[in-house]
């Protein structure tokens, strides 16, 4: 029993970790809890990352319902990133691994 449910946590955080994805995600999350931005917006603030990770990193968070993105038809096209109820959901994840990446880190 004991193992049936420690394969069903794994499986959950391994299932976790893929909607997630890579290491620029839980940078673009924080960035987005504190409001909706735009792309120059978050390369800004995400300082050491490439506009092609951005774009990957985006595009993978949008395809797993985590960002929603939003195009407005201005000259140029604007183009805003923000968190769905998916996405929110994360914060208080993020908000604990912060906790332990200052007190472990």
């Amino acid at each position: 029993m004991e193992k049936e449910l420690e394969a069903q946590i794994e499986c959950s955080i391994e299932k976790a970790l893929i909607i997630i994805g890579g290491k620029w995600s839980f940078l673009v999350l924080r960035e987005l809890f504190d409001g909706t931005k735009r792309f120059g917006e978050l390369q800004k603030a995400i300082q050491k990352i490439s506009p092609k990770a951005l774009t990957d990193t985006l595009r993978h968070l949008e395809e797993h319902q985590i960002v929603t993105r939003t195009v407005y038809a201005t000259v140029p096209v604007t183009v805003e990133y923000a968190l769905t109820e998916k996405g929110l959901a994360f914060h208080k994840i993020l908000k604990e691994m912060k906790l332990w990446g200052a007190q472990w880190g």
